[in-house]
């Protein structure tokens, strides 16, 4: 049980730091705002895009949030690393920038399994 949490919660904690606390320090800069434009996105997507990181990676965080509204953040970002890995593969071809979000995806999944993992366990 020990070890299942500290799986969920290394993994959770680096979701968090990828997807939350990043975007929340870097959004506003030229970099990431070129980035947006780059694959075609308006910029007032990608501020919503960090509004939604922050808040889902808080959902993730927070022990106290409902189970329901902990799927939704996962499912939340499921789509999103998945549509991030299409844009990049559609705009910049098959490389790096359209892998990285399939590995932060599985960092996410072996979160979203251990979550359960320790909640079928309280039962």
């Amino acid at each position: 049980m020990k070890k299942d949490k500290i799986i969920f919660w290394v993994t959770t904690t680096l979701i968090f730091l990828f997807e939350g606390v990043m975007p929340a320090l870097t959004s506003q800069t030229e970099l990431a705002k070129e980035g947006i434009k780059h694959l075609g996105y308006p910029e007032y997507f990608g501020n919503a895009l960090v509004v939604f990181k922050v808040l889902g990676t808080l959902a993730l965080m927070i022990p106290q949030v409902p189970k329901r509204l902990k799927e939704w953040a996962y499912a939340g970002f499921v789509f999103d690393f998945l549509f991030a890995s299409i844009s990049h593969a559609a705009v910049d071809g098959i490389g790096g920038e359209a892998f990285f979000p399939l590995i932060v995806l599985a960092i996410l999944m072996v979160s979203y399994f251990y979550y359960h993992k320790l909640e079928d366990g309280k039962a």
